[in-house]
């Protein structure tokens, strides 16, 4: 399996936007399911976004719908997600994580399913 990287985190204030990506060595689109974890301090790793390549399902965590975005991009060996409207509880360690899945239907969300996983990129957010 190719290596993750995940890139964009930083500090920001209240209300404000981020962009995360996900560097994925290898071609990824069809046969897996990609996702963006988080684990907060003194928190267990909770799903964020997770994205089923062959169909282009997503599905979102409740806390964040609306306000972040998997694009859906084949023929790129990046994986972004697009944070906005950004709130302190978003600060987290963010992770990218890869699992072989169906081509078809809804992405895994759990994170037991997923066997790679990136090193995370931290995202901080001040009030």
């Amino acid at each position: 399996e190719g290596q993750l990287v995940e890139s964009g985190g930083g500090s920001v204030q209240s209300g404000g936007s981020l962009r995360l990506s996900c560097d994925v060595s290898g071609y990824f689109y069809g046969g897996y399911c990609m996702g963006w974890f988080r684990q907060g301090i003194r928190e267990e790793r909770e799903p964020v976004a997770t994205l089923n390549t062959g169909s282009g399902n997503a599905n979102y965590a409740d806390s964040v719908k609306g306000r972040f975005t998997i694009p859906y991009g084949p023929g790129k060996n990046s994986l972004a997600l697009k944070l906005r409207s950004l709130k302190p509880d978003d600060s987290a360690l963010y992770y990218c994580a890869r699992a072989a899945c169906s081509p078809r239907g809804d992405p895994h969300i759990t994170a037991t399913k997923y066997t790679a996983w990136g090193q995370g990129t931290q995202v901080t957010v001040s009030s």
